[in-house]
């Protein structure tokens, strides 16, 4: 029988690599294959034709490829690292699946979220924007966004995922000058 669905089916090699390296900051390469093993563990069979370290060397190649991962060397040893690149697509394998729920019934507040990120973080920046404009939230400002839903927790997430801190806050605000159009983009009342 010839499965359809080979992309569900297929092990998250290269997030559980992300996220082993990413867990441990600066990893020498012996630390990643065992991690990594024993992560496949609990998504593969052991009927799987597949060497999986193999496998993994593969996916490392391909996340240095890409520019998620570098290498380092520190004497006789080889120590990997998480890019800017690759912390920003780790997040988004860990942030992308979110979604806010929407109250029968509008409790009369905005949301209101503010960031000042650096510069030399713009690509966390962008990650924050891109999904808080997924999430359906709309741009005030390029660092201000809003949403009539709470949202609390899902703000507290992307702070510690993304590593924000106090550069992202979140207020309950009763009412927005001219929030006539806004109040028309979310369909309320």
């Amino acid at each position: 029988m010839i499965n359809k669905n080979k992309k569900q089916n297929k092990i998250p090699v290269k997030n559980i690599i992300l996220k082993t390296i990413a867990v441990a900051g600066v990893v020498g390469m012996a630390v990643v294959a065992p991690n990594v093993l024993q992560a496949l563990k609990i998504f593969s069979n052991d009927n799987k034709k597949y060497n999986k370290k193999v496998y993994i060397n593969k996916s490392i190649t391909n996340l240095l490829n890409k520019g998620f991962i570098e290498f380092e060397k520190k004497g006789d040893q080889k120590f990997i690292r998480l890019t800017e690149k690759g912390k920003k697509e780790l997040a988004k394998y860990e942030l992308g699946d979110l979604e806010i729920k929407r109250p029968k019934k509008w409790d009369g507040k905005w949301r209101v979220v503010i960031f000042d990120i650096r510069e030399k973080r713009r690509g966390t920046r962008a990650l924050l924007r891109n999904n808080l404009n997924r999430l359906g939230f709309v741009k005030l400002q390029n660092s201000v966004w809003v949403f009539p839903y709470d949202c609390e927790e899902l703000i507290v997430m992307f702070k510690s995922n993304l590593f924000l801190g106090k550069d992202v806050l979140y207020m309950k605000v009763d009412s927005i000058e001219n929030d006539k159009w806004l109040k028309e983009n979310f369909g309320l009342k």
